[in-house]
């Protein structure tokens, strides 16, 4: 079984459990194999939750779930050490980032202090309590939501914290015909029941691989490299895209490629991520406006500033 099919398979099992957005669907699945993380900022009840428990089981991935209150504490996610009365000594009990797939749900609700116990295993695998590091299982992998900015109870993500999202992605409201058939599965009980293991830790490791041997193309390399120069550029923008950004660029788009089922990246696989990839980490003039669309509106300017390569 070729990367295509073996994509197509796990797409297939998260479409039993979520009804049409397809594209947040790929977009997911490009993060994963880019290793990197996802941000899912919507309302509450769009499927967010749904979307990342499908593809924890599609990949048999072993998932960890905290819904986020102002009292979660850094300890629940890195662990902690307690005394062993009969060894006596310390011993470090695991927290809930020790996991494959690290769901934490409504992010933005929690501490500034309880999301920065986040930052060192999403950029270095691993949690530090009491001095000694502990790295987490591999593969790993962080799917979070917040509420919108505003909503009751949230507070804005720190820009070291979006920054290590590979893809923030909004999800939105089904169509008429989408909702009505999400009723009707209901009907027939928990949709997420239906969603079967179809690869294991091995083989997302084997899809990974493939997706960094994606060749990338000096040509395409410049424009992709142009386009983080023109974020960085623009009277609009405060605050360019960083190096990490560069990098996540460049590896969603050789997911894209590898998804397409091919083994080089076309400067469409670069133009086609660059929103969702990059739009999170820039900081925003107040000139840029602050609804989400002026501030598409800007990405999209940036991208159509920059002459795409014709590459054969």
């Amino acid at each position: 079984m070729n990367e295509q099919q073996q994509i197509e398979r796990i797409l297939h099992q998260v479409r039993k459990a979520v009804v049409g957005k397809e594209q947040v669907l790929q977009r997911i699945l490009l993060a994963i194999l880019a290793r990197g993380h996802v941000l899912l900022e919507d309302i509450p009840g769009v499927g967010k939750t749904t979307i990342a428990l499908a593809f924890s089981r599609a990949l048999g991935l072993r998932c960890q779930r905290v819904q986020f209150t102002p009292d979660v504490m850094p300890s629940d996610l890195t662990g902690f050490s307690v005394f062993n009365q009969v060894s006596k000594r310390m011993e470090y009990q695991p927290g809930a980032l020790l996991c494959n797939l690290f769901l934490a749900d409504e992010l933005n609700r929690a501490t500034s202090r309880t999301q920065s116990a986040l930052l060192e295993a999403m950029e270095e695998g691993q949690v530090t309590v009491d001095g000694v590091s502990h790295p987490v299982p591999q593969p790993f992998l962080v799917i979070a939501t917040q509420n919108p900015t505003g909503a009751a109870g949230t507070q804005l993500l720190p820009d070291s914290q979006l920054d290590r999202f590979a893809l923030r992605l909004q999800i939105g409201y089904p169509t008429r015909q989408e909702e009505a058939v999400m009723v009707r599965t209901r009907e027939m009980g928990n949709p997420l029941d239906q969603v079967v293991q179809v690869a294991d830790t091995r083989t997302l490791e084997e899809l990974r691989t493939a997706a960094e041997q994606v060749y990338l193309s000096e040509e395409v390399l410049d424009y992709l490299l142009r386009l983080i120069e023109a974020t960085r550029q623009d009277p609009q923008v405060l605050q360019g895209a960083s190096p990490r950004a560069t990098l996540s660029l460049a590896a969603v788009s050789r997911a894209a490629a590898l998804v397409a089922g091919r083994d080089y990246v076309l400067p469409r696989d670069v133009a086609d991520v660059f929103c969702d990839v990059i739009g999170h980490r820039l900081v925003y003039a107040p000139k840029a406006g602050s609804r989400e669309q002026e501030r598409q509106e800007l990405l999209l300017r940036l991208l159509r500033s920059v002459r795409a390569p014709r590459v054969r």
